[in-house]
């Protein structure tokens, strides 16, 4: 069973890249997106949040918004913004945020290898977030946001994939900072020498897109009365876990749970080490924290003994664990109305200013999660905690999007 298989992407003209890249779908809100989208007609954001195109206050789940996003996806294909590669192609994707590099294949993962565990997860999906891919990509007939895969370094498939990075790219675009190159592989040949190289690898991981994945594999196994077809595959973009950049997943509470911000510390006290600190904290070591309360930094060091489960060792869980419920009485982050979180590339300011506000009465800053702790959890078949990882640079909606019909 190979992994991952060529898929005949559709893809913005030359001419229209610029016009048409965009965010994924899930890191902009409605409102975001309709700003991002003015004087742009081909925004892919039209397409992957179409309730911009309707009256404010539209419910996103309507059935009029994805009919919208059908009717300006049919629209960009029908004028050639939007056009199908004439044959299967694997396609190697670059992104470039300053000095980082991060290089890795698109193709279409195989949904059978994600059913049979060779393709593992580690995070549990939302129903009514799954249900929204599945009438998207039903609506469409097609997937568009990729699902970011990662593997464990492997020097046969970083070579294989750098060969093909030898000639000018067909797509080369800056977008909100990050240069985006890809390269088409049409040859058979070459497409047999990545896939078999891919196939090296014992197995995938999904870094982003669990909902993205889950909702393909429901469509796939609807459709399998019909036979074999592109609908057994996902999009999917595979990167060397080497080349991943994951920054930290920071936290603000909206309470101290009735103490005074000295009081507060003094109970941090007991489980961690306390520093005062005269900067912002952006810890960069394992077992380190930053707490930002009335005004002002602390660095908290934890040093008790802890399990050597994988879950249990990450650092956004032993705050959890020694802080957050026992403290605050916080203990589903997911659905907790008294916290809120920060992705690592808005900065530390943005925590200063609403815990200075008064909206917020403490940030926690976190050390980035590994991504080798992100592949041991999924090993073990356990889930990652809430908000654990913010993946820097972001993929982007619109290169290429696998039809199904």
């Amino acid at each position: 069973m190979s992994l991952i298989h060529p898929i005949q992407g559709l893809r913005p003209t030359p001419g229209h890249v610029a016009d048409v890249i965009a965010p994924p779908y899930d890191v902009v809100g409605t409102e975001e997106a309709r700003a991002r989208a003015e004087g742009r007609p081909w925004s892919f954001l039209h397409i992957s949040k179409p309730e911009i195109d309707l009256p404010p206050g539209t419910d996103p789940h309507s059935e009029a918004v994805y009919e919208r996003g059908w009717e300006t996806f049919r629209s960009m294909r029908e004028g050639h913004v939007l056009v199908r590669d004439p044959a299967p192609s694997l396609y190697v994707y670059r992104l470039i945020q300053g000095g980082h590099i991060q290089t890795g294949l698109v193709g279409g993962a195989s949904v059978a290898a994600y059913e049979d565990g060779r393709i593992r997860k580690h995070e549990h999906t939302q129903p009514e977030k799954e249900d929204d891919r599945v009438r998207q990509i039903a609506a469409l007939g097609a997937q568009t946001g990729p699902v970011m895969l990662v593997h464990r370094s492997h020097e046969k498939l970083r070579r294989a994939v750098a060969a093909e990075t030898g000639s000018a790219p067909q797509v080369d675009t800056t977008f909100e900072g990050v240069r985006h190159q890809l390269w088409a592989v049409t040859d058979p040949v070459r497409i047999v020498r990545l896939t078999r190289a891919l196939d090296g690898l014992d197995t995938l991981y999904i870094a982003d897109g669990h909902h993205r994945s889950a909702a393909a594999a429901r469509v796939a196994r609807e459709r399998r009365i019909a036979g074999e077809g592109p609908w057994n595959l996902f999009l999917s973009v595979t990167f060397p876990e080497e080349d991943l950049r994951i920054l930290p997943y920071n936290r603000l509470v909206r309470d101290l749970g009735g103490r005074s911000p000295r009081e507060f510390l003094v109970e941090v006290g007991e489980r961690f080490r306390v520093s005062s600190r005269d900067e912002a904290v952006a810890p960069d070591r394992p077992r380190a924290f930053g707490l930002y309360l009335d005004g002002s930094w602390y660095e908290l060091r934890f040093t008790a003994t802890e399990s050597e489960d994988p879950v249990a060792r990450l650092d956004v869980g032993l705050l959890s664990r020694h802080l957050l419920e026992p403290l605050l009485d916080i203990h589903d982050q997911h659905t907790d109305p008294r916290i809120e979180f920060v992705g690592g590339s808005r900065g530390l300011g943005e925590l200063e200013h609403r815990v200075d506000s008064g909206t917020m009465a403490a940030a926690f800053t976190l050390p980035p999660t590994p991504v080798a702790g992100l592949l041991a959890v999924a090993d073990a078949g356990e889930v990652m905690p809430t908000k654990s990882t913010w993946f820097e640079p972001k993929l982007a909606d619109g290169l290429v999007t696998h039809l199904i019909e």
